[in-house]
């Protein structure tokens, strides 16, 4: 019997039996399924760590079919996020998308910072959910290998007057090239910079910026469209309840 000691968050639950669970866990080093046995129990130790967005450190040891959940040292539970229906929302949306995207034996420590980063910013922070939601997703796609191309128009290469970001072309463009690419939106200068930021800074830095509710709007509506370009689906938070 193998026993791993891991930190991870609660990607999911399900019930089980009479007094189990069944749960997601997103680790460093990809997702693991774990059964959970008598969580459900009242006075159950494992009750509170096989909640939805619990991280801890978990101790799991491997069975014949399934791996099981021995003990839970909680770390972080999100409370604020468990009280506000916008901000469960919003995380609960975050979660699916990071579910989609994650599996099982996967290097995963730089999605798992960027979804704690996110959760922590959703929790604790009175910035705009969509502001988070749009770092969020730009970063990922950074990570995912999807990074638009900043430098220069992805037609001409030129450097200057850019003024276009192309969803079919995966970057920015100068005027003369936006004009004719169907797929690109128009986008300031503001917004240029905010995206490259995104992109490029610290892990723990990418929501240390202002942006004004008109650049917002750009930045929402290039990483609401970009996203669902390059992951092959349609997001929406309004699905999630």
């Amino acid at each position: 019997m193998g026993l791993i000691k891991t930190k991870g968050i609660i990607l999911s639950e399900s019930n089980m039996n009479d007094f189990d669970k069944m749960v997601t866990i997103l680790t460093p080093n990809g997702k693991i399924g774990c059964s959970a046995k008598g969580a459900r129990k009242p006075k159950s130790l494992l009750m509170s760590g096989t909640q939805f967005l619990c991280f801890g450190e978990y101790l799991i040891y491997e069975g014949t079919s399934t791996y099981h959940i021995n003990s839970c040292d909680i770390i972080e539970l999100f409370y604020p996020i468990r009280t506000d229906l916008d901000k469960l929302k919003y995380a609960s949306h975050v979660s699916k998308i990071i579910n989609d995207v994650t599996y099982e034996n996967q290097n995963t420590y730089r999605i798992l910072q960027l979804y704690l980063n996110t959760l922590y910013m959703i929790s604790q922070s009175d910035r705009s959910l969509e502001f988070i939601l749009s770092v969020f997703k730009i970063r990922l796609l950074t990570l995912l290998g999807f990074s638009p191309q900043i430098k220069n128009c992805t037609s001409c290469k030129e450097q200057e007057n850019l003024k276009y970001f192309s969803l079919k072309d995966n970057g920015f463009k100068c005027e003369a090239c936006g004009k004719i690419d169907k797929s690109a939106i128009q986008i300031s200068n503001s917004t240029q910079t905010a995206i490259k930021y995104i992109m490029l800074s610290d892990a723990k830095k990418i929501f240390s910026f202002q942006i004004s509710d008109e650049n917002l709007q750009e930045l929402n509506l290039v990483s609401k469209l970009y996203f669902n370009e390059k992951l092959e689906r349609e997001y929406k938070v309004e699905d999630i309840f």
